[in-house]
């Protein structure tokens, strides 16, 4: 077993810590949090999105993002359109203020995004990208009763 510094929930959880000040603190001065961050981030990329892709891409719940939109909205940097088909159906768009915040934070985030690259090569930055995204799409959909070997009808007996 690695040591406790060395393993990947503590490297990984480090390397976040190390990283994530500097983006929080220009966020503060938006009065964005980190979450609102990641769901204006999407909708700068996209017309309009569903708040099911947006729950799926930010990795935010869809329970929490209700929250995250409500605050949003409230800034009048979102706005929210119910399918008139599907009332289930939410779109979520950025209002012109949205669109004005981004065009004022993205060019800083990306100064910050480039001045952490220069941290480490071009081929370490490459390989960091490559490691992470194969690691996030190779684990997935694992389960411990897979990992641990067992039938998934026990994993599940003893959670509850």
């Amino acid at each position: 077993m690695p040591s406790f510094h060395n393993s990947l929930p503590m490297v990984l959880n480090t390397a976040l810590d190390s990283v994530m000040p500097i983006y929080r603190e220009l966020f503060a001065r938006y009065d964005l949090t980190e979450t609102q961050w990641r769901v204006l981030r999407v909708l700068w990329e996209a017309e309009a999105v569903s708040s099911i892709e947006l729950a799926r891409q930010t990795l935010i719940p869809a329970p929490s993002l209700v929250g995250v939109l409500d605050r949003l909205s409230r800034k009048g940097l979102i706005a929210r359109h119910r399918s008139a088909t599907d009332r289930r159906l939410v779109k979520v768009r950025t209002t012109d203020a949205g669109q004005a915040l981004g065009e004022t934070v993205i060019p800083q985030v990306e100064r910050i995004h480039d001045f952490i690259r220069t941290r480490v090569s071009a081929t370490e930055w490459s390989r960091l990208q490559h490691t992470l995204n194969t690691l996030s799409q190779s684990t997935q959909h694992i389960t411990l009763a897979a990992v641990l070997g067992e039938p998934e009808s026990v994993a599940t007996q003893e959670a509850v």
